[in-house]
């Protein structure tokens, strides 16, 4: 685990690098679908751009609002590179808005947009990975494998590896050969059910699970759930032609 890197007086956060790093080459691959399926790279590129920039705004001032007496003595904080300082679920959510206005004014064909997405998604998920290994987070459970990693005092299963050898087949399988149609919007929720169903059966070898009551682990009713739902919305993705075949 290798969570900072000291460059003389600095240090490097790498996960949060690894991170960046991950947006760069997905929204790289991101534009390349979308010339493939004659969508507008621009577009694309300012969707993602606008989504981020507009999401990490909200996620910091959501967390200031939480904690308004530190900030209004300290106002400059806000603008502290601290990924921990940040409200994830209220970024998200001015993230998606955003990049739902953009899409609508710019004319964005759904479909089409997600599709597009997807292989840049896929290849960020391989780089959240890495942020976990360099971090330590999501660390795996106790066990004795000739494969163990030794972590927080104890012999534990590489769970970050496992993490990053799922993205991996995700991102190979929906980058090269896809298992929906170009186009059609599978593509993506084909991404969000093979990972969803990565995270369920990962989650078993994790050490930080969070239970719920009848020692349920919350990850992987989420996940099974958010699978579902993904293979569900398949239908509705289908041709009519296909579906009217079927």
């Amino acid at each position: 685990m290798l969570p900072y890197l000291r460059l003389g007086p600095f240090l490097l956060q790498l996960p949060g690098l690894a991170l960046l790093i991950g947006v760069w080459i997905g929204l790289s691959l991101a534009e390349k679908e979308a010339k493939r399926i004659n969508l507008r790279s621009d577009n694309i590129y300012n969707l993602v751009f606008y989504g981020l920039v507009s999401g990490l705004v909200g996620a910091r001032l959501a967390y200031a609002a939480r904690y308004a007496s530190v900030y209004l003595e300290n106002p400059l904080s806000l603008f502290a590179l601290n990924a921990n300082t940040l409200s994830i679920w209220e970024g998200l959510l001015v993230g998606l808005l955003v990049s739902t206005i953009y899409a609508q004014r710019k004319g964005m064909p759904l479909k089409l947009t997600l599709d597009a997405l997807a292989p840049g998604l896929a290849v960020f998920m391989v780089f959240f990975g890495i942020g976990h290994l360099l971090s330590g987070d999501a660390f795996g459970a106790p066990t004795r494998l000739p494969w163990s990693v030794y972590l927080w005092n104890e012999y534990r299963h590489p769970s970050q590896v496992y993490e990053i050898l799922a993205a991996l087949g995700v991102f190979y399988l929906l980058w090269k050969q896809p298992p929906g149609e170009r186009g059609s919007g599978s593509n993506f929720l084909w991404l969000i059910a093979l990972s969803a169903a990565a995270r369920l059966f990962l989650e078993a070898f994790r050490g930080d699970s969070l239970l719920w009551l009848g020692g349920l682990r919350a990850a992987q009713v989420i996940s099974l759930g958010i699978m579902l739902a993904a293979l569900w919305g398949m239908r509705s993705f289908q041709p009519k032609e296909r579906s009217e075949n079927q």
